[in-house]
């Protein structure tokens, strides 16, 4: 009776592990083809409003919430390990205070997070290696705060089998800076790029990304919605990479954020999906 409650025990969890392997198949499919008219839903910091930001829990519930894709913020300590978290002090979001390239990762992991009250709460920091394995068959990741560690993250990444679950980005540069500093890595990670379209310029910057990296995605941020690049998203579609708006807070997308969506979902998201032809 024991070996047949341990079969049906194990053949549930290769049915769930199996169904976990295909739902982020499918996410990666999405994000490969700039075409597909599915949204694709990210968490930004995973699921702080319930867990402490980026932590495993947090990454979790996101998971259960069923969003695609978990932002988290990489950060390194003192002897060279990559963390979760996403200031470059531990003050805010832990009971400890400093810079995390000050702390060992066995101080940091002494210490205990925060919940967005401020409250200290019995989770601990995670290293990057323990949060990939937390989303590994189930979302994809965006690693902010990650560029100038890229090599090591890719190292963790290869470690434990999360290449193609996630997504590099960095500010300000120009695709000739990102061919010189990881152009040996381009064509085994995603790569977006992130583009201020206000900003003088910003189209060609566009237009050089796709002619020489063809990034998968671009991350387009806006003070106001005014940008003539706005109605370039199918454009940009076309030339091989998906549009990544981040509705967090008005100013990064023309006040058609989050918030809005409370009392006005037709100018919140309405108008950011509505920039995408069906």
């Amino acid at each position: 009776m024991k070996y047949f409650f341990g079969l049906v025990f194990s053949l549930v969890f290769f049915f769930e592990s199996q169904a976990q392997k295909q739902r982020v198949t499918a996410i990666i499919e999405q994000l490969k083809n700039p075409k597909d008219k599915n949204v694709l839903v990210i968490a930004h910091r995973a699921d702080w409003r319930n867990s402490p930001e980026n932590s495993i829990a947090a990454i979790n519930n996101a998971i259960e919430l069923g969003v695609d894709i978990v932002e988290i913020d990489v950060q390194k300590t003192k002897d060279g390990h990559l963390i979760i978290m996403h200031d470059e002090k531990v003050d805010r979001t832990t009971n400890g205070k400093g810079y995390v390239k000050d702390y060992t990762l066995d101080s940091l992991k002494k210490l205990f997070l925060r919940n967005g009250m401020g409250r200290v709460t019995y989770h601990k920091v995670p290293t990057l290696e323990e949060a990939m394995l937390a989303v590994k068959g189930k979302v994809m990741v965006n690693l902010d705060k990650c560029y100038e560690h890229l090599n090591e993250a890719y190292a963790i990444l290869e470690k434990t089998g999360t290449v193609n679950h996630a997504i590099f980005k960095g500010y300000y540069f120009t695709p000739e800076q990102v061919k010189k500093d990881y152009g040996h890595l381009l064509d085994k990670i995603f790569y977006m790029a992130m583009v201020r379209i206000d900003e003088p310029g910003s189209q060609k910057i566009i237009d050089d990304f796709q002619t020489l990296i063809k990034p998968i995605a671009f991350e387009l941020s806006f003070k106001n919605d005014t940008s003539s690049v706005i109605n370039q998203f199918e454009k940009i579609k076309e030339r091989g990479s998906r549009v990544w708006i981040n509705s967090l807070w008005a100013s990064l997308n023309g006040g058609h954020d989050d918030d809005r969506s409370e009392t006005d979902i037709a100018g919140s998201y309405g108008w950011i999906v509505g920039k995408e032809p069906t």
